[in-house]
């Protein structure tokens, strides 16, 4: 992989954007041809070329609230732990902290079973399949507690469906963990952040960008993991 300058930078792919289809992208089983070509990009110096494919999330590109996501939340070294990347699609962001933390393991979470595909064959490519685990949601074991959880969520499942999201799975950090969320303004992303902060978590706002709110949740010793 070729070194370059810091921060996320959305380079090309190899061929044109899939055609557009009826699924949505948390749709289980997609209908959409799986027409596949590469997403390349590069994260604090380091260059990604992923396969995606029609019927994935942002399939033809490195959707714009991952990359600020990255660039803004990302840190510069190292470090071990479990990660959950929830709504995972094809998996830039399981392939950036996987090979950004080589002692780290992560779970990468999706309804969509053609992403889960393709997040395996990303972690074999690069080397780091045995430390990825690609699942659907009821598919991680529930004793199974994260030290990071990172998210760029569905918000267009709806408020009820979302939050049922987020309460299902933000409980499950380790005490001291933290969890990062990246919503767009326009998507809800300042009423989230109030959603989170009436239902106890102590929540900033980390960093905006491009119409991009990153969001800082922290999990305090006080709560119970379900």
């Amino acid at each position: 992989m070729t070194l370059r300058g810091a921060g996320v930078e959305n380079r090309r792919v190899t061929t044109d954007r899939p055609p557009a289809s009826a699924d949505h992208y948390f749709t289980a089983e997609p209908s959409a041809r799986p027409d596949r070509h590469r997403v390349e990009f590069s994260v604090a110096g380091r260059d990604y070329s992923l396969v995606a494919a029609g019927g994935v999330f942002s399939a033809g590109r490195l959707d714009p609230g991952t990359a600020v996501l990255l660039r803004k939340a990302t840190p510069p070294g190292p470090r071990g732990g479990v990660y959950l990347d929830l709504g995972c699609g094809y998996g830039p962001i399981t392939a950036v902290l996987a090979t950004s933390s080589p002692n780290a393991k992560v779970y990468a979470v999706d309804v969509n079973t053609r992403a889960l595909e393709l997040v395996r064959e990303n972690a074999a490519n690069l080397g780091v399949a045995a430390r990825v685990i690609a699942s659907a949601p009821d598919g991680v074991p529930a004793g199974i507690a994260f030290d990071e959880i990172w998210s760029n969520p569905p918000i267009r499942i709806g408020k009820p469906e979302l939050h049922a999201m987020l309460s299902r799975w933000l409980p499950r950090l380790v005490p001291g963990g933290t969890g990062w969320l990246v919503v767009g303004r326009y998507l809800g992303g300042d009423s989230l952040q109030e959603w989170l902060s009436a239902q106890g978590w102590p929540v900033t706002r980390y960093a905006s960008q491009k119409g991009y709110r990153v969001l800082r949740i922290s999990r305090g010793t006080e709560r119970d993991i379900e």
